[in-house]
């Protein structure tokens, strides 16, 4: 025995439910593309908005940082010529700008160095270790830059001594390092005394006076510069003596 099936698909009186697809409203869409518009137009005034004033200003502070850096190493390795003169008004223009008032004004109040011509033993014989002993007077409350200052001439004073002299000690003292000592004293007195012993064994003794524009009296000796000599020479003038 057939038993009918009914189906839908052969069945002429059957209807299939209809699908309703919602679409978008029109003013919806009007809506949505406006918005996508104003964006864009948005996105391409930005880029071609002229740039602020701040903004200008610090780009041309780096370019010309960049410049300057590159005109001055260009300068100092002499490709614009003349490097060596470039090189000394650059690193004396740092050394004002970097120092103190009191440093700055003590270099300059100098007087002209004692370099009177002494007789300067060579001490050719001797094959010992030499120094320069540098005594400085502590009674003038002088500043560090300033005992710096002095310390220099007084070096530079006896340096100068044993070279007009061509002593070879100069030469061993500077073979062995140029070894440098500072010590101090409490009077002028001393100081004359000191340089007193040192001539009569012929060691360079200078002393510096100081011209006065500063910080002390004009005329006042600051310092006084014992040697380059034998280290056992030095010491019987200003081993004594305490370090500075």
């Amino acid at each position: 025995r057939r038993t009918n099936v009914w189906d839908p698909c052969t069945d002429e009186n059957f209807a299939a439910p209809v699908q309703h697809v919602r679409r978008p409203k029109p003013e919806i869409i009007s809506n949505a593309t406006k918005q996508k518009e104003e964006k864009r137009r948005t996105m391409e005034s930005r880029a071609t908005e002229i740039p602020s004033v701040w903004a200008v200003a610090f780009g041309a502070s780096v370019v010309a940082g960049l410049a300057g850096y590159f005109l001055g190493t260009a300068s100092s390795i002499g490709v614009f010529g003349n490097s060596s003169q470039g090189r000394v008004v650059s690193s004396s223009e740092k050394g004002h700008d970097n120092s103190d008032s009191d440093e700055a004004n003590a270099s300059d109040s100098e007087l002209e160095d004692s370099e009177d011509d002494q007789e300067v033993n060579g001490f050719e014989d001797s094959t010992e270790e030499c120094k320069l002993v540098l005594v400085v007077r502590t009674d003038l409350s002088m500043t560090k830059g300033k005992i710096a200052a002095q310390c220099s001439h007084a070096t530079l004073a006896c340096y100068k001594t044993l070279l007009r002299q061509q002593s070879p000690i100069l030469k061993r003292w500077e073979g062995y390092g140029q070894a440098k000592v500072a010590v101090q004293v409490k009077s002028e007195e001393e100081l004359m005394i000191l340089q007193a012993q040192a001539i009569s064994l012929g060691i360079c003794g200078q002393i510096i006076h100081d011209a006065g524009r500063t910080q002390i009296a004009s005329g006042s000796a600051t310092v006084l510069g014992v040697g380059p000599a034998p280290k056992s020479m030095v010491d019987q003038v200003t081993g004594h003596l305490k370090l500075l």
